[in-house]
């Protein structure tokens, strides 16, 4: 008997975002975190949010504890708005002020070209992280956006798909963050940023 073989007709979706990402335990403590915001976080897909195609949670490795999704959107702004609204908003500027013991990661790949990473207190290199060079999340990588800009630029492909600005303001502005900080842990470069 023949395998059926099928392929997915995304025409009707020409803005498309794939994202994939996770939360890594590191430390003892943040088993803690991860039991404790993680679920809060993957539930609020429940609420379908506005373009949200599809949520699918992956478990990444048992050891060390390693949870994710694969989340469908229909386009950036979508997904934008949604992490920078409550809940997630709440649990993004808890994660920046202190990670828990925890590292948490995303990749974005945009149907008309570009990819976004991030890689936040992944003391392991992890996706696209693990084979390609990173860089500091400074000045236009500070942003989804910009560095999916900056990654289609590179590659010589087309970035207009992916607009000049969010349409919401960010969770943390990069000079609040960096200034904070700066003040934390005294370093003058921060301090000079």
């Amino acid at each position: 008997m023949r395998v059926n073989r099928l392929t997915a007709d995304l025409s009707g979706y020409p803005d498309l975002v794939v994202i994939y990402l996770g939360m890594r335990v590191r430390t003892p403590r943040g088993m803690l975190r991860l039991l404790g915001l993680g679920p809060k976080l993957y539930r609020s897909h429940h609420d379908r949010p506005d373009g949200l195609l599809r949520h699918e949670d992956i478990i990444w490795s048992l050891f060390p504890p390693h949870w994710g999704a694969r989340q469908y959107w229909r386009d950036l702004d979508s997904l934008e708005r949604w992490t920078r609204s409550q809940p997630h908003r709440d649990w993004w500027q808890r994660f920046l002020r202190d990670s828990g013991g925890t590292g948490f990661w995303h990749e974005a790949y945009f149907l008309r070209g570009g990819i976004d990473t991030m890689y936040d207190d992944m003391t392991t290199p992890t996706g696209l992280g693990a084979f390609a060079p990173t860089r500091a999340m400074r000045g236009p990588l500070f942003s989804a956006r910009g560095r999916a800009q900056d990654n289609a630029a590179r590659a010589g492909a087309d970035s207009a798909h992916l607009g000049a600005e969010p349409t919401v303001a960010p969770v943390v502005e990069e000079t609040t963050y960096y200034r904070n900080a700066s003040a934390a842990d005294g370093s003058e470069a921060d301090r000079q940023a």
